[in-house]
C-alpha cells in the first residue's frame, strides 16, 4: 500500500529527511514504486513536488532533503498504483484551489466503485487523472465547498470537522480510507485500516501520531531518518507506520484528528455512514 506522512509545527521548519524515510518504503523490498509527491505550505499556497517514479531513485528527493522549503505544514505520499496509470496526473498529493486557498489531499487505500456511488458526486470539482483517490478528493471538496463560499473565512473548525467526519464515514464503507487533507489553516488526518506488515492482513491502525513539545530552541529533532530543523516548540508527525521506536501512538479505527500549529486541536471518533 501507499505511504503517507504529514507534519504540523508551531513555526516554519525545514523537513529534511522525512522524504528519505518514506522513500525507504518504496525501495529495497518496498513495493511503493509508482510515484511520490510532497506539498509544503507557504501561507495559503503550496510548493508542490511530484514525480511518477520511485522516490528512492529520485535526484529531486535528494535535493529536497537538503534544500526543502521551510514550512509549518507539509503532506507527502509514496504511491503504489492500484488504480490508474503510472503518470503525473495520478501522483499524489493532489491540490485544488478553493476560496482563494490551496487545498491538499493524499489517500492510502482502495475505494472500489467510488465513481458509481451516489454519495460521492463530482461536478464543480473534477478529477484530472483516473484514480479513486483523486475522485475522493473532488467529492470531499463538493461537500465542503458550501462552507468556504460563506464569509468570514475560514469556516468554523466545528463545521469543517463535521463535514469531513461524515465524508470519512461514508468512505470507510468502500475500503481502506486513510487520508490527509489540509485547507491552508488546518490539517485533518483520518486513520482507518491498512495492510499490516506482520500479518499481511488489512487491519487498523492505518495511521500513527508522534507528538513532540518543548524542544530547546537550538536543538533539531532527529528520529530514525526524520529530521526537522530549526527547532520548534510544538510538532506533530503523522505516518502510515512508525518511523522510529517509542512514542508513536496508533489512530483508533475511524478516528479523525484536526491539527494546527503543531498541536492537536480537535478530534472526532468514528461515526456511522449515511444511507447509500
Amino acid at each position: 500500500m501507499c505511504e503517507l506522512l504529514a507534519m504540523s509545527s508551531s513555526s516554519p521548519a525545514q523537513l529534511t529527511f522525512s522524504l528519505a524515510a518514506l522513500a525507504s518504503h518504496s525501495g529495497n523490498g518496498g513495493n511503493s514504486r509508482d510515484g511520490w509527491g510532497a506539498a509544503f505550505y507557504q501561507d495559503q499556497d503550496v510548493a508542490l513536488f511530484r514525480e511518477p517514479s520511485a522516490a528512492h531513485d529520485s535526484a529531486l528527493v535528494r535535493f529536497l532533503e537538503t534544500n526543502g522549503p521551510r514550512t509549518a505544514l507539509a503532506i507527502s505520499h509514496i504511491r503504489h498504483a492500484t488504480r490508474g496509470a503510472v503518470a503525473l496526473e495520478n501522483t499524489q498529493p493532489f491540490v485544488r484551489v478553493l476560496a482563494g486557498r490551496a487545498h491538499v489531499f493524499a489517500h492510502n487505500g482502495n475505494l472500489p466503485l467510488i465513481e458509481q456511488d451516489d454519495r460521492f458526486p463530482v461536478s464543480r470539482h473534477r478529477p484530472i487523472g483516473t484514480t479513486d483517490s483523486e475522485h475522493a478528493f473532488c467529492a470531499l471538496l463538493e461537500r465542503i465547498s458550501a462552507l468556504w463560499d460563506t464569509t468570514p473565512l475560514p469556516p468554523r473548525l466545528e463545521d469543517r470537522l463535521s463535514v469531513i467526519a461524515a465524508f470519512a464515514a461514508d468512505l470507510r464503507t468502500l475500503g481502506p480510507a486513510n487520508f490527509l487533507y489540509a485547507d491552508g489553516e488546518t490539517l485533518f488526518a483520518h486513520g482507518h485500516r491498512r495492510i499490516q506488515p506482520a500479518t499481511g492482513l488489512v487491519r487498523s491502525p492505518g495511521l500513527w501520531l508522534l507528538s513532540r513539545r518543548c524542544v530547546p530552541a537550538d536543538e533539531p529533532l532527529h528520529a530514525s531518518g526524520v529530521s526537522v530543523a530549526p527547532a520548534f516548540q510544538d510538532l506533530q508527525l503523522i505516518a502510515s507506520v512508525p518511523l522510529s521506536p517509542g512514542a508513536w501512538q496508533p489512530f483508533a479505527e475511524g478516528e479523525l484528528l484536526a491539527l494546527a500549529m503543531g498541536q492537536v486541536i480537535a478530534t472526532s471518533a468514528a461515526t456511522p455512514p449515511s444511507a447509500s
